[in-house]
């Protein structure tokens, strides 16, 4: 018997997995790059549970993490971020946010800074926000299936040597068509979340 608050739908896709290789990380366009980018989070630990109040509508309150990160090549022109679910019960993993024109000086992303205000422009200034899964633009946090089991979320950071060109209505596959060998470094970090 399932208990209470878990779906059995969960539990019976729980082998059912995208996969870490079919990740933004795995691409050609972006594996030859060194890893050599610190991606940290003040809200969890590399590996560690994603915070409620970052998880999605309904669940948490779908703010996005603070993010930072060192050890960003000194040539590198623009960093773009990926967050992806390889964990997700479907052929590809989900796209949860996507931003580019992010200045690698800056060092930081506060929380909050990827969510969208009044639908239009994210509250971190000079950055812009695509197209995740499901066309959805901004922050979309963690909100796996109940009883699916723990699902990690991968905050991937490229920098590239020169700036991508990309505006607001990019998707992954077209982030990945124009960062393709110009990204000269990387890094990630990883949080789970489980609804059980």
């Amino acid at each position: 018997m399932t208990p209470p608050g878990v779906s059995p739908i969960g539990r019976l896709l729980r082998p059912v997995r995208a996969g870490m290789r079919r990740t933004a990380w795995y691409r050609s366009a972006t594996r030859p790059a060194p890893e050599m980018i610190v991606v940290t989070s003040d809200a969890f630990a590399d590996g560690g549970a994603i915070p409620q109040r970052y998880a999605g509508k309904g669940v948490g309150d779908d703010v996005s993490p603070p993010l930072a990160w060192s050890n960003v090549p000194d040539d590198a022109a623009e960093l773009v971020l990926v967050i992806e679910d390889p964990d997700a019960p479907l052929p590809r993993p989900v796209v949860h946010c996507l931003v580019t024109g992010i200045d690698p000086a800056s060092g930081c992303l506060p929380e909050g800074a990827l969510n969208l205000v009044d639908g239009a422009a994210p509250t971190a200034a000079g950055v812009i926000v695509g197209r995740g899964s499901f066309g959805r633009r901004g922050y979309a946090g963690p909100r796996p299936v109940p009883g699916h089991g723990a699902h990690r979320y991968v905050f991937q950071l490229y920098a590239l040597d020169t700036p991508s060109g990309l505006d607001d209505t990019a998707t992954l596959s077209r982030t990945m068509e124009a960062v393709a060998g110009h990204v000269i470094a990387r890094g990630r970090l990883t949080g789970t979340y489980r609804q059980d």
